[in-house]
């Protein structure tokens, strides 16, 4: 019996890379590829090519990263609301939330060096396009008295970030649970060289922009 368990052991152990290589590639197949991310090949690229007369398809911008960051303040005096913001921005996103604690103490708003203040998440590839998608096409129709986006809030290097004073406009978000109402800031980081670049790719994305008043280059 002792021989046969150990047999029986053995063969299992050698056939597990297998069977996880297996489940690994049909976790591929059924793997359903973004919609922007397909938008940005068939439909962005080609745009900025012609907008810019780029002479090679790697010079073309594309967004590298969006990270969200939430600061909590009043977790300072509550930690619970912390708690709840993690959760929430966990919900938002889809990915798991990294703690941010503060860097140094400030004694006017009794505040402690190494206390948590905040939660941040940073999407790459596919989970960054599908934020980006509900962004543009569920969260900020929903905004209050919305009547699209500054074209100002570029830093100069290509990056734009939005601020959200509501985290209730995400569908994920239910609005009868909710203890407190939180903001969000929200960087998109392009591999753009200049903000004119960086706005014509996000508005080519659907970005609901009010105006362009960027000079160009």
């Amino acid at each position: 019996m002792a021989e046969k368990k150990q047999a029986k052991e053995s063969k299992e152990k050698k056939d597990k890379p297998k069977k996880e290589a297996e489940k690994s590639q049909i976790e591929k197949d059924l793997k359903i590829p973004s919609r922007l991310a397909n938008f940005y090949h068939s439909d962005v690229v080609p745009t900025l090519i012609k907008a810019f007369t780029y002479k090679n398809v790697m010079q073309v911008p594309k967004i590298e990263k969006i990270v969200v960051n939430m600061g909590v303040g009043a977790a300072v005096a509550e930690p619970k609301i912390l708690e709840e913001a993690v959760k929430e921005l966990e919900s938002i996103t889809g990915q798991k939330a990294s703690i941010r604690k503060a860097k140094k103490a400030i004694s006017n708003f009794k505040l402690r060096e190494g206390i948590s203040i905040g939660a941040m998440v940073t999407l790459r590839k596919e989970r960054m396009y599908e934020f980006l998608d509900r962004l543009i096409n569920v969260a900020l129709p929903r905004v209050r008295d919305f009547r699209g986006l500054s074209d100002k809030s570029f830093d100069g290097r290509g990056n734009y970030t939005l601020g959200v004073k509501e985290q209730i406009i995400f569908p994920e978000i239910n609005v009868d649970k909710i203890t407190r109402v939180l903001g969000m800031d929200i960087t998109i980081v392009t591999s753009a060289k200049s903000d004119n670049e960086a706005y014509e790719l996000l508005k080519t994305f659907g970005m609901p922009f009010i105006k362009k008043e960027i000079k160009k280059a």
